[in-house]
């Protein structure tokens, strides 16, 4: 199995990547300095990554780069326009320009999945204040999975939408409630576990249904 993983140096996405190779897998894992180059922002940069697999069948991606850079900002005078930007240019559109360049890498593969890293921060079932930029752009990561799922579904394409658990990682900070090992094993079952008829799902790491 063929596997991508962006965000792959560090955190969830090295784990993950670490877990599969040691199964034998064959992953591919992608940052923007470090390993195969990849700066999700950027379309040159896609463009360039997709070459360079040259149309290989790509069984798995998960799509795991994310930032959050609006923690702790004061409503009177955070947020900044910069922000917004900075945060969907990587959680939404990084996303869909991901998928979008290696659509036919994952149609040469029989059966291929993709798996989107969001956050129970972006469901609308849990809105405590704050945040507002990457909640924000979270819950339109859950959205876009929503609906690749249907488009991708007749071609045989599952996605499924996970939130990873509050983890302790530089994202999450030291309170978080779960390792990242913890995380990245129950994101690998939850993807090994996704097909058709589960398609299109947002849930936990460890199993759950998530309300959107």
């Amino acid at each position: 199995m063929t596997i991508v993983i962006t965000g792959a140096s560090r955190g969830i996405g090295a784990t993950l990547a670490a877990q599969y190779k040691d199964a034998g897998e064959e992953v591919i894992g992608t940052a923007r300095g470090a390993g195969a180059v990849l700066d999700v922002t950027d379309p040159a940069s896609h463009t360039a990554f997709a070459a360079n697999l040259q149309g290989r069948p790509l069984d798995l991606l998960i799509c795991n780069a994310g930032v959050y850079v609006d923690k702790g900002d004061d409503l009177d005078t955070g947020f900044g326009p910069d922000l917004w930007a900075q945060s969907f240019a990587t959680n939404v559109t990084g996303v869909f320009l991901t998928v979008q360049s290696l659509m036919p890498n994952l149609r040469a593969a029989k059966g291929a999945k993709i798996a989107i890293i969001a956050s129970q921060m972006g469901s609308q079932t849990r809105a405590p204040g704050g945040s507002y930029i990457y909640r924000a752009s979270k819950a339109a990561a859950i959205n876009l999975g929503r609906n690749l799922a249907v488009d991708l579904k007749p071609e045989g394409i599952a996605v499924g939408i996970y939130h990873p658990g509050w983890v302790r990682t530089d994202m999450g900070g030291d309170q978080g409630e779960i390792s990242v090992a913890e995380s990245a094993q129950g994101l690998a079952q939850r993807i090994a576990a996704l097909d058709l008829a589960r398609t299109g799902a947002f849930e936990t790491w460890d199993g759950r249904a998530h309300p959107f």
